[in-house]
């Protein structure tokens, strides 16, 4: 499609090379309106349409009618924002917005939503870049180069401004009665479509980038100044006679990964061949509080259940990492990934083992596998002298995972086991075995990781433990959607099952009985809800701030 409509514009750009148009501005207006409402968004008419009552010329009808109104939409903006002077350079900005964002929504099912513009925010320009393509380009070719070109051999006429603003008037009156007339015509069926579909309008180019990149915007100046709000100040350890000896806690936060494709879940495929020979408690049924990073993880440290929470206050409240710190624990971050998304602002010691020379046998042009991870956790635990460890340590773990869509990229080449595979980050174009081996190749190197740092763990002379979850699962293309992101009310199961994991050590207090207790419940319900008190409880910190409710461990009552 994008080929044919090169084509077309490539024989308009001849003719008009040689025969410049001169427009008026309402009929420039209306063009570039009806080229943001047209083929762009593709994706979102056909969503449309299948939600629909209609069939046949009716649907049609119905796509049309559809059509019209977000066209007549858009004019409206246009006439109302456009003169002659900026009407190219406003044009031009719209064009590149829709043709840059379309790609994603109509290529890999990506709707642009408030969270996908924080995600891609707070995201670093390595993970960006693994977003481009040579398809990418040539939509960008088709769809914002071509288009530019098209408006340079446009000549907007220069009217007189009287005659402009009561063209403009009565333009505006036209448009305000075609879209009523438009809504009210298929009123019965907008109406229930948009009410439980709310996730269309992310679907609308340039619209969604505009309404969501505006809505990001003003949530983070209302966040901006707003002052640290504490939170568990009461937090402290109770050790009993067993429990006196300093302890190491490592919770591991895995990206991307999804819990169907682990073999440890029933998947078919052996993907964690190391993790199912240890004693290793495995949760079957666990759901994530988000589906992307920069919701996912500030919700599992927030200490607010999923249905509660609120990224406003998280974003200048104390969390899990600060009530730890406070009660005594020595907090370290040790990141692979983007960042800890605000979660470790106030601890003491964040590692980036990437920026670290030493470690540069992982890393290609500043992106590293996973592997750097047991690397600079083994030399940070050195650093501990753990044979006289005075402080309790918590360390936390931050994967780059299976994060895509250049899955290929996340594993040496001894972990490629699955194949053939989809050595592209244009992902939507692979054939679907391809792009799931390439998957589960990630899935098989975090196994390693997993294995490689409870065995790191043994070697030392102290209690220590293991906790792992994946912030938010994945889509690989089923029912059309690719990567993650989707507005977790309509969600698949693939974005928001996720992977979870206990190991303890044999000096670790209580371990049998942990054990024995929890694994009763390895198929139960559980959520990222569980993380904080459940890891509270597990460093002996009482706070009044904690829930006993989802403390995991609340069900070994009387057991442990």
């Amino acid at each position: 499609m994008a080929d044919l409509l090169s084509t077309m514009i490539f024989i308009m750009l001849m003719y008009l090379s040689k025969n410049k148009i001169s427009l008026s501005l309402a009929v420039f207006n209306g063009l570039v309106a009806c080229w943001l409402a047209g083929f762009t968004n593709l994706s979102f008419y056909r969503n449309i349409s299948q939600l629909s009552s209609y069939q046949g010329i009716s649907n049609y009808l119905f796509i049309f009618v559809t059509f019209v109104l977000i066209g007549t939409f858009y004019f409206f903006v246009l006439q109302l924002l456009n003169w002659r002077k900026i009407a190219k350079t406003l044009s031009i900005m719209l064009i590149i917005l829709t043709g840059m964002t379309s790609y994603f929504v109509n290529q890999l099912g990506v709707d642009v939503s408030t969270s996908q513009i924080e995600n891609v925010a707070q995201t670093d320009l390595h993970e960006t870049l693994d977003l481009l393509s040579f398809p990418f380009l040539l939509w960008c070719l088709a769809t914002i180069v071509l288009p530019m070109i098209a408006l340079y051999f446009i000549q907007i006429r220069q009217d007189s401004f009287k005659k402009v603003v009561m063209t403009k008037l009565a333009s505006l009156v036209i448009a305000l009665a075609v879209m009523g007339g438009g809504l009210f015509s298929f009123y019965s069926q907008y109406a229930p479509i948009f009410r439980e579909h709310r996730q269309l309008k992310a679907q609308i180019s340039p619209l969604n980038v505009l309404s969501s990149g505006t809505s990001y915007l003003t949530k983070q100046f209302k966040h901006s100044d707003k002052t640290l709000v504490p939170y568990g100040q009461d937090a402290h350890v109770v050790a009993t006679a067993a429990q006196t000896k300093p302890k190491i806690l490592v919770l591991v936060v895995g990206e991307t990964a999804r819990a169907q494709n682990f073999s440890l879940n029933g998947y078919t495929k052996i993907t964690n061949p190391e993790l199912s020979k240890l004693d290793i408690i495995n949760f079957t049924n666990v759901e994530s509080c988000g589906t992307q990073t920069s919701v996912s993880v500030p919700c599992m440290f927030s200490g607010m259940p999923r249905k509660d929470y609120d990224d406003g206050l998280a974003s200048h409240r104390e969390g899990l990492l600060d009530i730890a710190q406070r009660a005594g624990y020595q907090v370290t971050w040790i990141d692979n990934n983007s960042g800890c998304k605000g979660v470790c602002a106030r601890i003491k010691h964040y590692i980036s083992p990437k920026d670290d020379p030493r470690y540069k046998k992982w890393c290609e042009k500043n992106e590293c596998r996973d592997g750097i991870l047991i690397d600079a956790l083994t030399d940070y635990l050195k650093t501990l002298d753990v044979e006289h460890l005075k402080q309790s340590q918590l360390i936390v773990l931050h994967q780059m995972g299976s994060h895509g869509p250049a899955y290929y990229k996340r594993y040496p080449a001894e972990f490629k086991k699955f194949t053939p595979t989809c050595e592209t980050n244009n992902i939507q174009n692979c054939d679907y075995q391809a792009l799931i081996n390439t998957y589960d190749n990630t899935i098989l190197y975090t196994d390693h990781i997993l294995a490689s740092t409870i065995g790191l763990l043994k070697q030392q002379p102290v209690a220590s433990s293991m906790l792992y979850l994946s912030d938010h699962g994945e889509s690989t293309g089923e029912s059309g959607l690719y990567l993650h992101g989707t507005p977790y009310m309509v969600a698949p199961k693939q974005q928001t099952h996720i992977p979870m994991l206990f190991w303890f050590s044999q000096q670790w207090s209580d371990q049998s009985k942990i054990y024995q207790c929890l694994s009763q419940y390895k198929d139960s319900a559980w959520s990222q809800d569980n993380l904080f008190p459940t890891l509270l409880g597990l460093l002996n910190i009482q706070t009044q701030v904690l829930d006993p409710k989802l403390n995991m461990l609340s069900s070994c009552k009387g057991q442990i």
